[in-house]
């Protein structure tokens, strides 16, 4: 329904209106971009209002009195119409500053800086940024030395920028440099604001800084349809247990504002993050030369987005395109962090579980955990990722401003979108299209779900009695464990395996949601592999059950149709879980190719296979036990030795490990002997 505004706020009578309009109208067809707005002038006592956000009509004017007469189209005219009103437009029709009701008293200010309203009204690319990096995310003054860096790389690039904060309990789009500066310096007393908390805010006349979810209500209300910031929010860890999910995923689905940033933060589920964001309709983009879905730190995830463009015209082509349709939803244009930062990727994983580990020591909950995480890691990059996004935002703004605005001389020709054959945000590409997993780690190897039973007590006899102990589920399988280490290095490693088709095979492909999984086969009428380690009291191995018949069903045939991505990887890591040929096959594919093959045995009756054929001639690296060292020794060299390793100390594991490198190193270039809490042994015999 229309606001019904009363006379006194117009302060003419609407006859000198009607004639105003007359005399000033002329034939102009251009469109009004002053304000987007249809006013019907109903009875000489009051005006009906109603704001139209971010579609392709004109500004209409209908009289319905005798005496008056019908507008279709403000031109430039019309333009002189309303600057002859005595309010201003922005008095007059509330155009992107306020909210009327039936009285003046009863409205919510978005106050809009003159430079960013100039902009809006008149077409210009305009980009809206967060403020809770400078009340929350960063320590003074690099805070503020970061905002005010961000928005001068909008500048630089062509778009105004539109910082949005609130204070003392009014939301402003355009921040002032001495405001930012003011936020940024307080040390208490600012509140993050998401949507939920907007009504406290302004209602008690608080300050704070707007996050994700908070700018983009501001932004769409000031008429500014794209947003650019460091990182989004999503499910976290765990959320069946907490139902932990970051309201900035809600937002993106029912507020039509595009969000440029570096994908999602690496500490969350990015996988479920994902499917979140397709049940919330919101179209998700990655932006550059690869489909890999951005962690925020890291370029690539293990994750993939359903769609890609190259340059900002595609991308302004699909928020041009949504924003006609007015579908009320956002868009994710996830651009991965500069590849000059991204090698600090395993440096910033490892401070992340550091800052998680701390966040948990200080009790650390809720809202406040991103903020202090972040606190720790954002000096590694600068603001590098932030400054990153701004600039692609500003580009699209640009092409976005100049698409609307009728000029598509400038629009370039490969404004085109990148569709995978199977748009579906939590796809994992199909073994045949190799071009997303040329030139990344590949890891050949076992996923086994573990079931651990731990007695609580000694003197175990096997005597068919029923003993105390806990069990617990984790998923593990060597091959699989390297593949997950190197997903959260920010490696995306493509991990190649086979697994039933079962309830196992689920809850384990859900654990791994965060893992390239697409090179895992599911094979029906094979279980998934199991394994069942019976633990003592102080957790010492007595024995273990496997269920691991899948693995044999995994042939050379198979590897084969991998060849591509094998021999383009900078390494491939296999484990000991699939026979001699399989390992052969993978060892003369990457020896061809001159690829360096790293080795994990995974259990003493395993750690020979490799040395049954010529495979062995083709690794680099190696990583047994002292058990499964002990196994390759005697294989290669024919001597046997029964010495027990069981309470060696370190100065004995270590004088034994080195007296098996010592002739292995002949055969084996690196060797690194895994010596429990004793430490490793590392062999190189290239130094």
């Amino acid at each position: 329904m229309p606001t019904i505004l009363p006379r006194r706020l117009l302060n003419f009578h609407d006859s000198k209106l009607v004639s105003l309009a007359k005399n000033c109208l002329g034939p102009s067809q251009h469109k009004f971009c002053a304000s987007i707005l249809s006013v019907s002038w109903t009875s000489p006592a009051c005006v009906a209002l109603k704001r139209r956000t971010f579609c392709e009509s004109y500004c209409h004017v209908k009289t319905i009195n005798p005496e008056g007469m019908v507008i279709q189209r403000l031109g430039s005219s019309g333009q002189s119409f309303l600057s002859k009103c005595k309010n201003s437009p922005r008095d007059v029709f509330g155009a992107h500053s306020r909210q009327f009701a039936t009285s003046s008293r009863h409205h919510v200010d978005v106050h809009l800086s003159e430079e960013v309203r100039e902009a809006v009204h008149s077409g210009k690319a305009v980009v809206a940024l967060e403020s809770t990096i400078i009340t929350h995310g960063m320590p003074y003054p690099e805070n503020v030395q970061t905002a005010l860096a961000v928005e001068q790389q909008v500048r630089e690039n062509g778009a105004v920028p539109a910082t949005v904060g609130v204070m003392r309990g009014e939301i402003h789009v355009g921040v002032t440099a001495e405001n930012i500066e003011w936020l940024g310096s307080q040390s208490s007393g600012l509140v993050k604001i998401s949507r939920r908390d907007i009504p406290v805010v302004l209602s008690q006349g608080l300050s704070g800084g707007t996050t994700v979810s908070g700018t983009m209500i501001a932004a769409h209300k000031a008429g500014i349809p794209i947003f650019a910031t460091g990182g989004i929010g999503g499910v976290h860890r765990g959320v069946e247990e907490t139902m932990d999910v970051s309201a900035d995923l809600l937002e993106l689905g029912r507020t039509p504002v595009a969000v440029v940033a570096a994908g999602v933060k690496s500490i969350l589920d990015i996988g479920r993050t994902l499917e979140y964001l397709e049940t919330e309709g919101v179209c998700v983009v990655t932006y550059g030369p690869s489909t890999d879905f951005p962690a925020f730190f890291t370029p690539a995830s293990g994750h993939f987005g359903p769609y890609n463009v190259h340059n900002p015209d595609a991308a302004a082509a699909i928020i041009d395109a949504s924003l006609r349709l007015q579908l009320n939803s956002g868009m994710l244009f996830a651009v991965p962090i500069p590849e000059e930062f991204a090698a600090s990727g395993a440096i910033i994983e490892s401070a992340i579980r550091e800052a998680v580990q701390a966040a948990k020591s200080a009790g650390i909950k809720g809202k406040e955990v991103t903020p202090f995480i972040l606190k720790r890691v954002n000096e590694l990059t600068q603001g590098a990722s932030l400054q990153n996004n701004a600039k692609v935002a500003s580009q699209i703004a640009v092409a976005l401003a100049r698409r609307r605005s009728g000029d598509t001389e400038q629009i370039s020709a490969s404004a085109s979108v990148q569709v995978p054959s199977s748009a579906s945000a939590s796809s994992s590409p199909k073994p045949a299209d190799t071009n997303r997993k040329l030139n990344r780690p590949v890891v050949v190897g076992g996923a086994v779900v573990d079931f651990c039973a731990k007695l609580k007590v000694d003197n175990v006899k096997m005597s068919g009695a029923t003993y105390p102990g806990t069990f617990y589920q984790s998923f593990g399988g060597v091959g699989r464990n390297m593949a997950d280490c190197l997903s959260r290095l920010g490696s995306a490693p493509v991990f190649v395996s086979a697994i039933g088709d079962d309830v196992h095979a689920s809850a384990l492909l859900n654990y791994s949601s965060h893992m390239d999984m697409s090179g895992v086969k599911k094979l029906p009428g094979y279980s998934t592999p199991t394994y069942c380690p019976v633990l003592t009291h102080s957790g010492h191995l007595m024995f273990g059950i496997g269920d691991m018949d899948v693995h044999s069903v995994v042939s050379p045939e198979m590897i084969t149709e991998f060849t591509d991505v094998l021999s383009s990887a900078p390494l491939v890591c296999m484990d000991g879980n699939f026979s001699s040929a399989v390992i052969h096959r993978v060892c003369q594919i990457c020896s061809k190719h001159g690829v360096p093959v790293w080795f994990d045995p995974a259990d003493i009756h395993k750690a020979t296979k490799p040395f049954e054929t010529e495979a062995c001639k083709q690794l680099t690296y190696i990583s047994p036990n002292l058990a499964e060292i002990r196994c390759i020794w005697t294989r290669l060299t024919g001597q046997q030795d029964t010495s027990t390793f069981s309470d060696m100390s370190r100065d004995e594991a270590v004088k034994e490990a080195a007296l098996y490198c010592r002739d292995l190193l002949k055969h084996i270039p690196v060797i690194m002997v895994t010596l429990g809490h004793h430490g490793l042994l590392l062999g190189d015999s290239r130094q």
